[in-house]
């Protein structure tokens, strides 16, 4: 009875955010990047701090896949990707946030789903991880599989995808549990790690990270391999203003095509220089053809791979070997290495 009526509260608040969309204006073509230049910085919605996405340190710099892809963005509009402001955001307030205009970009994390653009009334730049809902229990807990849950309460995201995925896995199956629904990922973290929930479900990489951070190290808990949903994550924006999206978007495939071609931070600007190869020099922008089209300066992608490297560079740095969490590459490999990762042709 429970899971139920937290499945009818979602389905309610995904009809008040279809709702209230009304009241905010769309976005027209060339709004977004025009208030961009305009203000000489990119607001950028993430996390309020998940490890390997977006996190601030204690000097005060964020770092993540998220927030490298929110520097690249910067470099490719603003010519320098540290001007960003990050603007660290529950799970529930990430779409009003950007409904309200109070960020020009939402890179949180967030599950690309068709409600959610067609409810809220947003687009999904592409896919920058692949990922899928887990649960992670205590090292000596007996649970070995989903279906061992039976009757646990299970620490769960407000308003993430993940509530409604729980309350379907187990009607699904039969099974019983007591959600505690939880307002931030920190407020998770201490209730699994104060034995207040059996178990915390969410995305696999994220209970990655609250392994690692776990007191007395990551050996205190495993986390489970089934997968219980496909969580594919991707930068979002508003529905209207379709340079701004189209601008996003290339901006991720540039980010996936460089690593495909083998051009990294340090070889970017020689490749531009060197190379006869037409396509080399088509995906490099080396006209400024495409800057010129999407009202941006030449040199966007150097400058984009100069900022963050490739895709490849920017995965190991904050969720690879370079990383803490060391997680496996899987289906974020490149198409022809046999994962998901595939951009269009750039001419």
């Amino acid at each position: 009875m429970r899971s139920r009526l937290i499945r009818i509260g979602s389905f309610f608040i995904a009809g008040i955010l279809a709702g209230t969309s009304a009241f905010f204006s769309t976005a027209q073509a060339g709004e977004i990047l025009a208030r961009v230049q305009s203000n000489g910085v990119l607001r950028c919605g993430v996390s309020e701090g998940i490890a390997g996405f977006s996190i601030k340190d204690g000097s005060g710099r964020w770092s993540g896949m998220d927030v490298d892809f929110c520097r690249a963005v910067a470099a490719a509009v603003l010519n320098d990707g540290e001007k960003v402001v990050f603007v660290p955001l529950f799970a529930s307030a990430r779409f009003p946030a950007l409904k309200a205009n109070r960020i020009d970009l939402l890179a949180r994390n967030t599950t690309q789903t068709l409600g959610r653009e067609v409810n809220i009334g947003t687009h999904f730049g592409g896919i920058l991880y692949y990922d899928g809902q887990s649960f992670i229990v205590p090292a000596g807990s007996r649970v070995q599989r989903v279906r061992d849950l039976e009757g646990a309460t299970i620490c769960v995201l407000k308003e993430s995808s993940h509530v409604a995925h729980l309350a379907d896995y187990f009607t699904a199956h039969g099974l019983s549990y007591q959600p505690l629904i939880v307002d931030s990922i920190t407020k998770a973290k201490e209730d699994l790690y104060a034995g207040r929930c059996q178990a915390y479900t969410s995305d696999a990489s994220i209970l990655a990270s609250v392994r690692v951070e776990a007191p007395g190290g990551p050996e205190g808990f495993r986390i489970l391999p089934d997968r219980i949903s496909k969580e594919p994550f991707g930068p979002v924006v508003n529905r209207g203003d379709e340079q701004w999206f189209a601008l996003v978007k290339w901006v991720l495939f540039a980010l996936i095509e460089a690593e495909e071609r083998g051009i990294t931070r340090e070889n970017v600007r020689q490749v531009l220089q060197t190379t006869t190869d037409p396509a080399q020099q088509a995906f490099l922008d080396k006209g400024g053809g495409y800057a010129k089209a999407m009202d941006i300066n030449p040199g966007w992608v150097v400058r984009i791979v100069e900022t963050i490297g490739n895709y490849g560079e920017m995965f190991e740095r904050n969720l690879g070997a370079r990383s803490g969490l060391n997680i496996d590459r899987g289906l974020n490999r490149l198409w022809n290495q046999g994962g998901l990762m595939y951009s269009p042709p750039f001419r």
